[in-house]
């Protein structure tokens, strides 16, 4: 490359670089604005989505260590972000607006699979993603307590008004233009009686949750997640058929008879179509308060080794610690975000299952919709 660039040369660049969402090139996709090229500055202007908020600053940085790689004598060299507006289109027969359904998942309960699953709907909607929560546990609706909320949903038109959660604003200010939206959530906790167990078979499970995804008013959303029951019943079934999913996640602690059933979730998945993203290991670790001593209380690593045996991602570790289940108990799972301890655990996977969507569409790049006019 000349060291003094031109504008052709700056645009020939980014076009090596795939927009995380669709793994198009960002030039394909109108995503490039306005370019500056002198030989002592470089001022591009890129157009992301919400849908990989959590990516911007990473994309950003990759833009700008190959433009100094290609162009090294230019002294300055500056990208500026901005949001690149894409509707989603209708999942399924229900017609859910939606961009990637996320499934998340276990082999058992008590692994903390709620809290993951919440953990990450609020994680990515901190950073600019518009995200809604499915809590598809019919039988021991959790997310509901986990998230503070009750009562019965407002009907309008025939529609349910899902619950709206308030998560949050992050610590590090959003980049311009993006900003945390109300997040919202439907449950079979909203509809019946606190203590009242429900004692349904298979086809009237494939109906609530046939409802819940079609009649509820989600709006446009970036990201579903939905907290499946623990185990491997038939709602996995029920997803696959009524809309296509994006993937699956898989929580599990360390000791062997929960990766056991882990693999089990796993295969299940499988089974029905539903790629596996990556898995979750939490109650990891606990680290004494008061001396800083680390105790590996269920075991060390077997989450990452099972990944590795079954090559599917491992997307992170979340230690035990008191806040996260004080958070939880209280109905503020959202402050867990707030907690320096907790905060970096939950961002990486977020980070790394947004990522891995990110590199599966830059592989086999989806069909593309098209932008908002």
């Amino acid at each position: 490359m000349s060291s003094a660039p031109t504008t052709d040369a700056v645009r020939s660049i980014l076009a090596d670089i795939a927009d995380p969402e669709s793994g198009r090139p960002l030039t394909d996709l109108g995503q490039v604005g306005a370019i500056t090229a002198t030989a002592d500055c470089i001022a591009v202007e890129v157009g992301l989505t919400s849908h990989s908020a959590i990516l911007w600053k990473q994309t950003r940085g990759r833009i700008e260590e190959r433009l100094r790689t290609a162009f090294p004598a230019v002294p300055t060299v500056t990208v500026t972000v901005t949001p690149h507006e894409r509707a989603p289109t209708k999942l399924g027969q229900i017609g859910l607006e939606a961009k990637s359904v996320i499934a998340v998942g276990s082999g058992k309960g008590g692994v903390g699979k709620s809290t993951i699953a919440v953990s990450i709907a609020i994680g990515l909607a901190r950073a600019g993603s518009r995200v809604g929560i499915l809590d598809a546990d019919v039988y021991g609706p959790s997310v509901p307590h986990l998230v503070g909320l009750e009562g019965r949903p407002a009907i309008q038109e025939g529609r349910i008004l899902p619950q709206q959660l308030d998560s949050g604003q992050p610590v590090d200010p959003l980049p311009h233009g993006l900003a945390v939206q109300p997040m919202p959530i439907m449950s079979m906790g909203f509809m019946v009686p606190p203590g009242e167990a429900v004692v349904w078979r298979g086809p009237m499970l494939h109906g609530a949750i046939t409802q819940m995804l079609r009649d509820t008013l989600w709006g446009p959303l970036d990201y579903l997640i939905i907290d499946m029951p623990p185990g491997t019943g038939d709602i996995a079934l029920t997803l696959s058929q009524v809309l296509p999913l994006s993937g699956a996640v898989v929580v599990c602690t360390p000791q062997d008879v929960a990766l056991l059933d882990a693999t089990k979730a796993i295969a299940m998945f499988q089974k029905v179509n539903i790629p596996v993203l990556g898995m979750v290991e939490n109650m990891s670790f606990f680290i004494c308060p008061d001396t800083g001593k680390r105790y590996d209380i269920f075991g060390t690593g077997g989450a990452e080794r099972t990944a590795k045996e079954l090559e599917i991602p491992f997307l992170g570790e979340v230690p035990i610690q008191i806040p996260i289940r004080e958070h939880g108990d209280a109905g503020k799972t959202a402050a867990n975000y707030d907690d320096a301890q907790a905060r970096p655990y939950l961002e990486t996977i977020c980070s790394r299952l947004v990522g891995g969507l990110a590199a599966r569409n830059a592989s086999a790049p989806p069909m593309p919709s098209l932008p908002t006019l």
